[in-house]
């Protein structure tokens, strides 16, 4: 694993680092803020939470599970 910019729409929104054997996001936008530095196994489950996080902005992003992500 290595760092990676991630992109919604062409916009860098964060990015990803490893931290351990996991994934850490660190938002660099404030619309995705809810989701800083926490731990992803992917960065397609970053770019999940982000999308879903985005189309329901009142939903808590603390919430959103693996699970969750993976039903999106």
């Amino acid at each position: 694993m290595k760092k990676q910019v991630i992109e919604i729409g062409g916009e860098a929104v964060g990015v990803v680092v490893p931290d351990e054997d996991r994934l850490k996001f660190m938002a660099v936008k404030y619309s995705v803020w809810d989701l800083d530095s926490q731990r992803f196994s992917s960065a397609d489950e970053v770019r999940a939470a982000i999308r879903r996080l985005l189309n329901d902005p009142s939903a808590s992003a603390r919430a959103i599970s693996p699970a969750a992500v993976a039903a999106a």
